[in-house]
């Protein structure tokens, strides 16, 4: 919860530690910021992502929902002990569930302190998307002077406050797509919540157990589950792996004298007797393919350039040809500056007299971590042209150490058309 709560004030590189900035298309992520032409590297990483979900899970099952996701953590760490200490426990809130009584003023209360959670929650989010910054201003500012973000806030508050309020687990076993997972994420070897079957079947209650296993069948492992499974039914979608059946489970147990363990973390496998392997197909593959792409990743992002610069056409015709016969090309620039520091870009372009490049803005300033664009123009006589065609040399330098080279293929008349102008 601290983390989550720090992340977007926290800097790295003079950056935001993690903002997704969709509208400016540039995702930062510890320090290093994507930009719109970092379309591999970006992939790479949601790559990388996908292949720990599949490491983790094929190995412990799903351990991050019920240890590390926020859904889980908020829920059981925050939200639903404030509803116990506001409600008086499971039985006083049923009670307050009867008609006629669901307006109970501490019920009212609980949901007052749930909306004011809401809010923090609800701005953190958004403080991953638009920065501490950009949200310091709009939550200073009127609501009038902003009313789409203010109805983005107000939006995502509901949203939080419904969430944990009335939707909780249901976020798990409708809206999140890693239960549905799991079918192909985990095989008989990987370790679940799981039923010991051979242990505690026959289930009997009552002083007369003769022939019984070690289940009373008191349903406490029903009882805690906040999704409202019954784990002795077998591995099922639902299961968050927050292992409270576990906890339950052993008390009652201890108070029959019985060895804790009936349910606890295992296997299908070592359930049924057999040895479950820990070297297997998919704890093999995933870890390698795991560790070559974060190779590839780090090379790639060592490998890059502080600059990306891109060449492109002009939007409209390829060349203009002026009164005195002479063709004009238009060449747009993009800098992209991958630096911490704002720099200046020096243009210049071999070969030609001074009257024949025209730059308008040279040199030309490119904020960090972000990306401009400008023009310059070529002026040359038709002859220059050799079927229609004329390649220059641009060079690209900043006021610190990069320098790049590129060609780029001017566009004029074809011999064709020199009679036909």
């Amino acid at each position: 919860m601290v983390v989550y709560l720090a992340i977007p004030h926290i800097q790295m590189n003079g950056k935001p530690l993690i903002l997704l900035d969709a509208p400016q298309r540039e995702f930062t992520f510890f320090g290093y910021t994507f930009l719109p032409t970092d379309t591999l590297l970006f992939m790479m990483l949601l790559g990388i992502l996908v292949l720990l979900v599949f490491s983790f899970t094929a190995l412990f099952g799903r351990v991050w929902c019920g240890w590390g996701c926020p859904q889980t953590v908020w829920m059981e760490f925050l939200f639903r002990p404030l509803e116990r200490w506001f409600e008086g426990g499971r039985a006083a809130s049923v009670r307050m569930d009867q008609p006629g009584t669901i307006w109970h003023p501490r019920r009212m209360a609980k949901y007052v302190v749930y909306f004011a959670i809401a809010l923090v929650l609800a701005h953190t989010f958004l403080a991953y998307f638009v920065g501490v910054d950009a949200l310091r201003e709009w939550v200073t500012r009127s609501p009038r002077e902003h009313p789409s973000s203010f109805g983005i806030m107000t939006v995502t508050t509901a949203l939080v406050f419904l969430d944990f309020a009335y939707f909780r687990e249901q976020t798990c076993t409708i809206a999140c797509p890693y239960g549905r997972w799991q079918s192909v994420l985990l095989d008989k070897s990987s370790l679940i919540v799981a039923y010991d079957t051979l242990r505690g079947e026959p289930r009997k209650k009552g002083s007369d157990r003769a022939g019984a296993g070690d289940c009373i069948d008191c349903g406490a492992c029903v009882t805690t589950c906040p999704t409202g499974i019954d784990i002795r039914d077998g591995l099922q979608m639902e299961c968050i792996h927050c292992t409270q059946c576990i906890d339950a489970c052993d008390h009652i147990m201890q108070s029959v004298n019985k060895p804790k363990g009936l349910i606890r973390y295992s296997s299908q496998e070592a359930l049924a007797g057999k040895r479950a392997p820990l070297l297997r197909a998919r704890t093999f593959i995933y870890p390698a393919a795991l560790v070559l792409l974060i190779s590839l990743f780090a090379w790639q992002v060592t490998a890059k350039e502080d600059a990306d610069i891109t060449l492109l056409r002009p939007s409209g015709a390829p060349y203009t040809e002026e009164a005195d016969g002479s063709i004009v090309n238009q060449i747009r620039v993009k800098i992209a500056n991958r630096t911490s520091t704002d720099q200046r870009y020096t243009l210049a372009i071999t070969g030609l007299e001074p009257t024949q490049a025209i730059i308008p803005v040279n040199p030309f300033p490119v904020a960090s971590g972000r990306s401009a664009e400008t023009s310059l123009f070529v002026v040359l006589p038709r002859a220059a042209f050799s079927n229609g065609l004329r390649t220059i040399t641009i060079n690209i330098t900043d006021s610190a150490e990069y320098a790049a080279t590129l060609t780029h293929q001017l566009l004029g008349p074809s011999p064709s058309s020199r009679d036909n102008p």
